[in-house]
């Protein structure tokens, strides 16, 4: 067995060693990397990302990042591209490679058809004057003098750099894409953001469903309508228009305070003037009403009409916080 102070100490090692190379990134971040913002944010068409080995896998990382930030991009697979992907690349294109040596075979044989295809060819590499760093019309500088692997062999630190400068990429072009959350939502709809910054109201309402009494239903009715929806509440209704609410809070202290309910009405023990809002309105503003006022359901109105219930329990099944 390996002591525990063993382990902890080579995942301190680990770490503390990666952090030191993507700090030294700092130094190598200079006009070619200006650049290839600039080139990638006025591009007409797309950025392409390629790499062989871990170097694929930071590219599709990186793509990823860079699609939900409001840069098209897509991955292209170093190998596959000799073999009839390169039709992937479109005139127009930005070409970024990713390639720790910069002399890999499958990348000897790709940047000289992207050259011949006159698609501005971009590296992210630890060594400059490799092939591909000479090739190439820019060169992100991702060099590390060692692998956090104890052989320096298996891709540690200098994946790990790739991705950060990555990640610099992403962040400048969002910078100069004036791009917000709610730009960031639109690309995550089925996200906890996204619902949070696009969800309406009336997207989650049910209104087939909506309790409703009017001001002379009897207090048995109004059981049976709150009991029947299942929302703890019912609206009181007259012309279409509300004019308060019961809930089944209302109804218990109610029963604490007389001994017959023969003779009353929902106009009796309803709460005037209720929290209401509308169908248009976020479901976050309307988490925040409830957690405002300490309450689990709100009616829902357009300009005084009825249109439903909506209950913190559909909120928090949504995933919205």
């Amino acid at each position: 067995m390996i002591p525990k102070e063993t382990i902890l100490a080579s995942a301190q090692k680990t770490i503390l060693s990666e952090s030191n190379a993507i700090a030294k990134l700092v130094d190598f971040i200079n006009d070619d990397f200006v650049k290839t913002v600039e080139i990638i944010f006025n591009t007409p068409g797309r950025l392409v990302i390629t790499g062989i080995g871990k170097s694929a896998i930071i590219a599709q990382k990186i793509v990823a990042t860079l699609n939900s930030t409001g840069t098209p991009s897509l991955f292209l697979h170093a190998s596959e591209a000799i073999h009839g992907d390169l039709g992937m690349v479109q005139p127009g294109d930005v070409v970024i490679c990713i390639s720790k040596s910069g002399n890999s075979p499958e990348i000897k044989v790709l940047v000289p058809l992207l050259k011949r295809f006159g698609n501005k060819l971009i590296a992210i590499t630890g060594n400059t004057t490799s092939f591909l760093g000479k090739e190439a019309d820019y060169v992100l500088n991702t060099y590390v003098e060692s692998e956090a692997c104890p052989n320096n062999l298996a891709p540690t630190n200098s994946t790990t750099a790739q991705l950060v400068m990555g990640d610099a990429l992403a962040v400048c072009l969002m910078e100069m894409r004036h791009f917000t959350a709610e730009d960031f939502a639109k690309y995550h709809p089925g996200g906890a953001l996204g619902k949070k910054l696009l969800l309406r109201v009336g997207d989650m309402l049910d209104t087939t469903h909506k309790p409703l009494v009017t001001p002379d239903s009897s207090i048995q009715n109004v059981i049976m309508e709150i009991s029947e929806k299942r929302l703890g509440v019912t609206a009181v209704v007259e012309h279409d228009k509300i004019i308060g609410i019961i809930t089944d809070g209302d109804i218990r202290r109610m029963l604490n305070k007389i001994e017959t309910i023969s003779g009353l009405t929902a106009k009796d023990i309803m709460t005037v003037n209720p929290k209401m809002i509308k169908p248009t309105d976020l479901v976050s503003d309307a988490l925040n009403l409830l957690e405002d006022f300490s309450i689990t359901q709100l009616v829902v109105a357009d300009q005084g009409k009825y249109i439903g219930v909506i209950h913190l329990h559909d909120i928090l099944k949504e995933g919205i916080v």
